[in-house]
């Protein structure tokens, strides 16, 4: 490599005539308005910024490349790509323009500042300021920013002007507009006093400019013979001891490098063919874990550095089928989106085991039945608690095993029993679900709990609405047993299994009430099957909620009260809950009333005295 020095002004050339552009491979600008304005003070100050690397085009471009973000597109033959310093060229071109939708950018002259309403600043120093649109009249505010008097006032020159380009007419309108001309009548010394501070103005502008223009950015300068690895190893070595690259983005470089084709692209068009993938994890990370997993590699970092990137593409049109029957499998199991997840372990390996799932027929459910039976033991289970991946390869090479028909050694077939996860791992006890975490959290056996919510289409306490994809945003995590009532006596409320997903206007509503109270407030117009169908669909157990009657009690009465209900009531829900898991796992149809009726003939209990309490 050699190095050479480069002002901006060429810099800034190279750009505008289309002479140097990305590889394609790179991310895209991701620099704050802060590090932003910290290059604008470095370049003002005349002070070092660092290298950039550049690789000569020749002949033929080695990489699919793209123009820096709002530069223009020219048809002018591209001499070098940038490797490193996409960041720092594309905020200076931008600033320069001061084309940032939402900031404008600008140098503080303290000599011209009039204003007496801002902070005190440095002279010399940068000043950006935020921007939004008002809808009622469209315009951009604060309309200060673009009116040159009263910039100029607040001792401000916006960065554009300083742009090393020929822009002397727009400099003189500027400083035009900025600078009100006396009147005739105004006299010489006004008119004096006029043109000294234009011509101090001028000159300060220019100076800025000389400074930008004569600004050296150095960098260092690959052959165009360069092998494409050899560029790409520098590029990655680099970055990387710059600003970390994520296992992703290096391997977006490696699929660019190998197959001269777009990883972005590809992304890109997969998610707007199945925008849902996208709601369960990143779609960089799904790609990569699942393509890892077809490759038979750990679905991990390690995995998806040791894949092959050729056959990753090859394998596209697998891994796309995958991954969007998984993300239609998961919508079917009640699983809308990333925060109602249990563990993300079970993403890769479902949607990798789908690529041999056939379209349709009596084997396509028999699979299925499979992956809901792996799915629900999944989040009741303590397999995926610890060393997921390694944990997730393993269930998925038997689970593989069985959905291909592949023999074991002494030739008789794979089963469920051979698969790890059943094999090893026992479900947990109700007693495990009392003590499950806000399902807020990010802890397994708390969504788990909702998930089985969820699977059973919870129906809102007000407006009886169907849990689903649609509507999921608008539920909120809500208190069954209110949190003020137990934090008064003592009493941890945020577990998962007193919670439900109801709308805001409903949780709002209920406030701060012992569960009977409210109850009866809510549903005193209401039939008793209504009740029950909207509280039975969220597996709350009546008996135990309709306890109450604590308005007579001494305090310490009350509280000893309210915990035995409230345990009473959590580990009925418990048992509910696992019920409804066991018949998950078996496959069988699930529905409220089911798990009601296989709980009520195992205990024999009678809702009837609850309801009338709830209902008069």
């Amino acid at each position: 490599m050699e190095a050479r020095n480069r002002k901006i002004s060429e810099w800034y050339t190279k750009i505008l005539f289309g002479e140097i552009k990305l590889p394609r491979f790179q991310r895209f600008e991701a620099w704050d308005s802060h590090r932003i304005a910290s290059l604008l003070q470095t370049v003002i100050h005349n002070l070092p910024l660092g290298i950039t690397l550049v690789l000569e085009v020749g002949d033929q471009e080695k990489f699919i490349s793209r123009y820096l973000q709002t530069a223009p597109v020219t048809q002018n033959k591209v001499q070098e790509h940038l490797l490193d310093g996409q960041q720092r060229l594309t905020a200076l071109w931008r600033a320069f323009h001061n084309n940032y939708p939402w900031e404008t950018y600008y140098v503080y002259l303290q000599e011209f500042d009039n204003y007496d309403k801002d902070e005190e600043r440095d002279d010399l120093s940068i000043y950006w300021r935020g921007r939004y649109i008002k809808q009622k009249d469209g315009k951009r505010y604060p309309l200060w920013c673009d009116n040159p008097a009263r910039t100029l006032e607040r001792g401000f020159i916006p960065i554009n002007l300083l742009r090393p380009d020929n822009i002397q007419t727009e400099i003189d309108d500027w400083l035009n507009a900025a600078l009100q001309r006396p009147s005739a009548e105004a006299g010489v010394e006004a008119f004096e006093q006029f043109f000294s501070l234009k011509e101090r103005l001028r000159a300060k502008v220019q100076e800025l400019r000389s400074t930008i223009a004569n600004y050296n950015l150095p960098f260092l300068s690959l052959p165009s013979y360069t092998d494409k690895s050899v560029a790409l190893s520098v590029f990655i070595n680099m970055n990387t001891n710059s600003k970390p690259l994520s296992t992703y983005d290096i391997i977006v470089a490696e699929v660019e490098s190998a197959m001269g084709q777009s990883l972005h692209d590809l992304e890109a068009d997969l998610h707007q063919k199945h925008p849902a993938i996208s709601r369960y994890a990143s779609l960089s990370s799904l790609i990569l874990t699942t393509s890892a997993l077809l490759q038979g590699n750990l679905p991990n970092q390690r995995g998806a550095w040791d894949m092959d990137k050729t056959r990753m593409v090859e394998q596209w049109a697998r891994l796309e089928r995958g991954l969007s029957l998984m993300a239609q499998f998961l919508n079917g199991e009640g699983i809308y989106d990333d925060q109602r997840l249990p563990t993300n372990a079970v993403l890769a390996v479902i949607a990798a085991l789908y690529a041999d799932i056939p379209e349709s027929g009596d084997k396509r459910g028999q699979d299925e039945l499979l992956l809901k039976k792996y799915l629900w033991y999944s989040f009741f289970s303590d397999r995926y608690e610890n060393s997921a991946a390694t944990h997730a390869f393993a269930d998925f090479n038997v689970l593989k095993a069985i959905i291909t028909g592949k023999q074991k050694p002494d030739g008789s077939p794979y089963t469920t029993a051979d698969v790890p996860i059943f094999a090893n791992h026992s479900l947990v006890e109700s007693e495990e679900l009392t003590t499950a975490e806000w399902p807020k959290r990010t802890t397994i056996r708390g969504r788990g709990v909702l998930a089985v919510m969820c699977r059973l289409g919870a129906l809102d306490f007000f407006t009886a609405e169907q849990l689903n994809a649609q509507n999921i945003g608008e539920r909120h995590y809500h208190h069954v047993y209110p949190d003020a009532l137990l934090k008064e006596a003592g009493i941890e409320s945020f577990l998962a299994l007193n919670c439900a997903l109801i709308k805001d206007k409903t949780n709002m509503s209920i406030g701060r009430k012992d569960p009977l109270v409210y109850m009866k407030e809510r549903y005193q117009w209401v039939s008793e099957e209504i009740v029950q169908d909207r509280l039975q669909s969220h597996l709350i157990p009546i008996d135990e909620l309709a306890n109450g009657g604590y308005e007579e009690l001494s305090e310490e009465a009350k509280n000893t009260k309210l915990k035995k209900d409230f345990e009473d009531f959590i580990q009925r829900r418990a048992e509910l809950v696992m019920a409804a898991v066991r018949k998950l796992i078996d496959g069988r149809q699930l529905s409220a009333a089911e798990v009601y009726k296989e709980i009520e003939s195992s205990s024999m209990v009678d809702q009837q005295p609850a309801m009338s309490q709830i209902s008069g």
